[in-house]
């Protein structure tokens, strides 16, 4: 029992801190992080806390009636004109995230309309692409067929010439070789 207690007698648990490591203190945003991966990673089956993202803020709906109260008019008490106050400002704060929340809706649906045109533009882009490349494949394809049809045209010219010399030296040779 005297192993589990401290200098000031209060009891410690068994294996505790004293067999951590010692205390360090980040000085940068960068030890910082490094300290926090190498508390995650002492024991890796542990879930990660990954917090949730914080609710939107909503303002309190305004009474729809409130009985009594005389506003900040005249015969009205102090208390009269906090009452009336309290429920201006959060009328004004309805309307405000109102106004923020009609915003956003707007900046979505313009942003999701920029998208739609980008994207309708970029295809418009590549299909003009895709023509003008089935346009070249064509233009080689009639070129290559052309070209072949030339080289067989050359080739049968000089067979041709090469059967009229033939012939031609082949009329002049001698009886006798005939």
């Amino acid at each position: 029992m005297a192993a589990n207690t401290q200098k000031n007698n209060k009891r410690r648990k068994p294996g505790g801190k004293e067999s951590s490591q010692p205390l360090i203190i980040a000085k940068t945003q960068a030890e910082e992080q490094r300290l926090e991966l190498e508390k995650l990673m002492r024991n890796p089956d542990r879930p990660d806390p990954i917090p949730d993202r914080p609710k939107e803020w909503n303002p309190r709906a305004t009474p729809e009636f409130v009985r009594d109260v005389m506003g900040a008019g005249a015969g009205a008490g102090s208390g009269e004109f906090y009452v009336c106050r309290r429920l201006r400002r959060r009328e004004y704060q309805g309307r405000e995230f109102l106004d923020r929340m009609s915003g956003k809706v707007n900046e979505d649906i313009e942003c999701l309309d920029e998208v739609e045109l980008s994207k309708r533009a970029a295809g418009d882009g590549a299909a003009g692409r895709g023509r003008k490349r089935k346009r070249l494949r064509r233009k080689m394809r009639i070129a290559k067929i052309e070209k072949k049809e030339m080289r067989k045209k050359a080739k049968d010219a000089r067979n041709t010439s090469s059967e009229k010399m033939e012939e031609a030296s082949g009329d002049s040779a001698p009886a006798g070789q005939q």
